[in-house]
């Protein structure tokens, strides 16, 4: 019998898992606006958000005026458009603008927002042929879709709450679009959502097709948990039909738990229902048992993109950081007014969603970042100290010109934007140019890697200008950004806050045929794969590779938050532990891989050496990405996590070569 056995995996629980704080974390999306009710919609190369806006909220209640978009080729580095729909702006005739609907119509590739009216006395529906719009009304007369007091083509049919539209295309082309919410004697729970089907020109509805929707039991009851945030979505021909749980909180049939505003959905085989309740698939926000939601509601939208399935959702982690952003200005206002959105990926089992487990993480990154493109000034992974202008003008409107959007540096603190996973190419970049006026001398962009006072690649000094609004290119050469940069920094340097506005940004490359640099895989750590029998010492994972595929941990933050000051370039928290180090800060679902080489075929004997102070705590392994040996539950080496001992993982059985360990 042979014998191998991983070493120092200290398991422990952090003691404000669940709590975002500001940190590098990737989720929200955004850290300077205040954003909630997100819808999205995917094409072949964006993935695309649309959210209202908390910003203009005080503490005794919502205050909701504005539409922002966002979009995304990779799922990690984001672009906000910032306001796209505002209340009083484009149309007079928009009250207040609440949680809004967005698809692309495959057959005029145009983009439409479905949006309650006056927070809940009707719905209207708008188009564009770009997510930053600018969007029309199709309806002729500017007529709204449903609305009880407003000229509109139906009523909101007895509907308590007429608000939170949803939009659906089906496969051949059809659009739907289904509101509804709250409870009354007329529309009791179960019974509160209605939809309808568009004409094909996006000119009106087909006023007959109106469903009244029924969420049903499987034993054909109606259930009495529906109560807003209706959304539609369409996987192998199964319609799902998802929305926030009564707010009061109810008990989930299939859970048995008590359920406050989480999100559960009901299928069917047609899109008119009657739909079959399935139970949740995304509880109130929270985070290894920690609420990041304030206990508040829930609102939800789900798309598909490059062969992923993805959620998002609002929470209150933001609002509830332990270092609030002062780019928000006032510090711990009233979480419940003030949003923030926040995007995971979900998987089926089945017809059957599985429950989201929701990071501070976020996505992985399907693609390496271009740089060699000219981006919006406000694209980036994560941000801080700065804030956000949009500009509209009526009269570019009408041309069909979008508004702009400008990003506000607060440059007498720490600010800065950072883009994640940036290729480079072999070739590498020649220079930096961005777009920006400035009404102060001294305003510069320094461009650093790997942290915000990582390596300087350059500094491009910011023109002064006449006013805010004359805008200048800025051009400045670099050295030392060539292949994958894991995190790049725009740090932002001035003496006075919003003296410097920034339009856009790109790279230009330093060879005349700039190539994405080929993925590169995940490799042993030291150049060498571990040879078994043997031991592997935890904190000596694989180097990661170059690629959504190519990972070789999963850590819920970005941050290494451990003391041996050991590959701090990476997210996985290593600690000084056992006879050297350990990995430690461990949370659920959080993996790490080995690569190793097996010199001769047959069974091994597998040992893990742990400690825990966590009651539960356990870890399981697997080889080539197949389970194997037992969990093993590490709770018996005391309060003190600093005790450890080896637990018997059982016997494998490994073919000679290599093998990846996780």
């Amino acid at each position: 019998m042979k014998k191998w056995m991983g070493k120092g995996l200290k398991t422990t629980l952090m003691a404000v898992a669940g709590l975002a704080t500001f940190g590098l974390a990737d989720n929200p999306i955004s850290s300077y606006h205040y954003l909630a009710d997100p819808s999205c919609t995917a094409d072949d190369e964006y993935f695309y958000i649309v959210t209202d806006s908390d910003d203009p909220a005080g503490d005794k209640g919502y205050t909701i005026k504005q539409l922002y978009a966002f979009r995304s080729r990779d799922m990690k580095n984001w672009t906000d458009f910032g306001v796209v729909l505002e209340a009083n702006r484009e149309y007079e005739s928009i009250a207040d603008i609440w949680a809004s609907g967005v698809a692309i119509n495959p057959k005029d590739n145009r983009f439409y927002i479905v949006y309650p009216d006056g927070g809940g006395g009707g719905v209207g529906v708008v188009g564009a042929d770009n997510i930053n719009g600018p969007y029309t009304n199709p309806i002729p007369n500017d007529k709204k879709l449903v609305s009880n007091w407003k000229s509109a083509l139906v009523n909101c049919d007895g509907i308590a709450n007429c608000f939170d539209p949803a939009i659906l295309y089906d496969d051949d082309g059809t659009g739907y679009f289904t509101f509804g919410g709250g409870t009354n004697n007329a529309r009791p729970h179960g019974f509160n959502f209605d939809l309808y089907k568009f004409n094909s020109d996006m000119h009106g509805i087909d006023v007959s097709s109106k469903v009244q929707l029924e969420i049903l039991r499987p034993n054909g009851q109606r259930i009495q948990n529906s109560f807003e945030a209706s959304y539609l979505h369409k996987n192998n021909g199964v319609y799902y039909l998802s929305y926030s749980t009564d707010f009061s909180g109810t008990i989930d049939e299939y859970t048995g738990r008590l359920c406050k505003a989480c999100i559960g959905y009901a299928t069917s085989k047609k899109i008119e229902g009657p739909y079959t309740y399935q139970g949740v698939f995304l509880e109130n926000p929270n985070i290894n048992g920690v609420n990041i939601n304030a206990n508040n509601n829930n609102h939800h939208g789900v798309a598909k993109f490059k062969d992923h399935w993805y959620v998002v959702y609002h929470d209150r982690r933001l609002v509830q950081a332990s270092e609030h952003p002062s780019s928000l200005g006032k510090a711990n206002p009233e979480p419940a007014f003030h949003r923030s959105v926040s995007v995971d990926e979900i998987t089926y089992n089945g017809e059957k969603i599985n429950n989201t487990k929701l990071t501070n993480e976020g996505p992985s990154q399907l693609e390496n970042f271009n740089p060699y493109e000219t981006y919006p000034a406000l694209t980036s992974s994560k941000q801080r100290n700065v804030r956000s202008r949009t500009d509209w003008n009526k009269s570019d409107w009408q041309k069909g010109i979008a508004a702009k959007h400008v990003l506000l540096p607060l440059t007498s603190k720490e600010s800065w934007i950072r883009v994640s996973g940036v290729d480079f190419s072999k070739e590498g970049a020649k220079s930096f140019t961005v777009v920006a006026a400035s009404t102060a001398n001294d305003n510069s962009i320094e461009i650093r890697s790997g942290s915000v006072s990582g390596t300087l690649a350059g500094t491009c000094d910011i023109k002064k200008t006449s006013n805010k609004n004359d805008y200048v290119e800025n051009e400045c050469s670099v050295t030392g950004l060539t292949g994958i940069v894991n995190e790049l920094f725009l740090v932002f340097k001035g003496k006075q806050d919003s003296t410097m506005g920034i339009l856009e940004w790109s790279f230009t490359c330093n060879g005349n045929n700039c190539k994405a640099s080929e993925p590169q895989k995940q490799t042993p750590y030291g150049g060498s794969a571990v040879e078994l029998p043997g031991i592997i010492e935890a904190e000596n994972f694989d180097v990661p590779g170059s690629g959504y595929s190519n990972k070789s941990y999963s850590d819920n933050d970005s941050e290494n938050q451990g003391d041996a000051d050991f590959r701090m370039d990476l997210g996985v928290d290593i600690v000084k532990g056992g006879t050297g180090m350990a990995i430690g800060y461990t949370n659920t679902d959080e993996w790490l891989e080995y690569t190793v080489n097996v010199k001769t075929a047959g069974k091994y004997k597998m040992t893990a050496n742990a400690a825990s102070s966590s009651k539960g705590a356990a870890i399981a392994f697997a080889i080539d990405g197949k389970d194997v040996g037992e969990t093993v539950l590490v709770d018996s080496t005391g309060a003190n996590w600093s005790v450890y001992q080896d637990f018997d993982v059982g016997e494998v059985e490994l073919t000679a070569g290599t093998h990846v360990v996780g």
